[in-house]
């Protein structure tokens, strides 16, 4: 889906300080890596097509040039990047987002007589999301012993979020000033705003 894209902070692009004092040499070779989607080396391209419409679901984004998070996901379990915690009922999550991605598409089987996850509309899979969060599971065995609402809460929701909001494109849409080394960030009192932050916002569409 594309069109208009409703946003606070329309023009505003955290990328326009690219050769200004906020970002020295480190901060943007991060934010180049952050704008090129890695290689899927992880996942299998079945189970990589079911995280790319989970997260088409969780955070949908009616914009011409959407923010990848799928690529980003899938690169940390290539690489075991995570927090150094986890929930104890829950597996390390090299081994539950397998499990967890094969699980939700045969929800959606059990849900929709055959048809995988990634093959259904938008509305269909929220309406399997919804049933998986309200343990009103069709396909139990399918979750072994993960429980489907930790996973679904604590890694689904929680990560593909992070994900999404570590990027430029999210960052500009809520008027973060993103990073600022060496520079940093002076008015820290309420209401206070650097020159180089968004200015405060007003709603209007544009396409993003």
């Amino acid at each position: 889906m594309t069109g208009p894209f409703r946003t606070p902070y329309p023009g505003y692009d955290v990328l326009d300080k690219w050769d200004s004092p906020s970002y020295d040499d480190a901060t943007r070779e991060v934010l180049r890596a952050r704008t090129t989607p890695p290689p899927r080396r992880f996942l299998s391209e079945a189970r990589f097509a079911v995280l790319a419409a989970l997260c088409d679901t969780v955070i949908p984004q009616p914009r011409a040039r959407p923010v990848q998070i799928a690529p980003f996901l899938n690169a940390a379990l290539h690489d075991d990047r995570g927090t150094g915690t986890r929930f104890a009922v829950m597996p390390p999550d090299r081994d539950a987002w397998p499990l967890g991605l094969d699980a939700i598409d045969a929800e959606a089987k059990a849900h929709h007589d055959g048809t995988g996850f990634a093959d259904l509309a938008r509305p269909e899979r929220t309406l399997v999301l919804k049933e998986i969060d309200a343990e009103r599971l069709r396909a139990p065995d399918a979750w072994q012993d993960m429980p489907a609402q930790k996973f679904f809460r604590a890694l689904v929701l929680k990560q593909i979020a992070q994900f999404y909001y570590s990027q430029p494109a999210a960052m500009s849409e809520i008027g973060y000033g993103g990073p600022a080394s060496p520079r940093g960030y002076v008015r820290l009192n309420a209401q206070g705003i650097d020159p180089w932050e968004a200015p405060y916002g007003q709603w209007k569409e544009t396409d993003a």
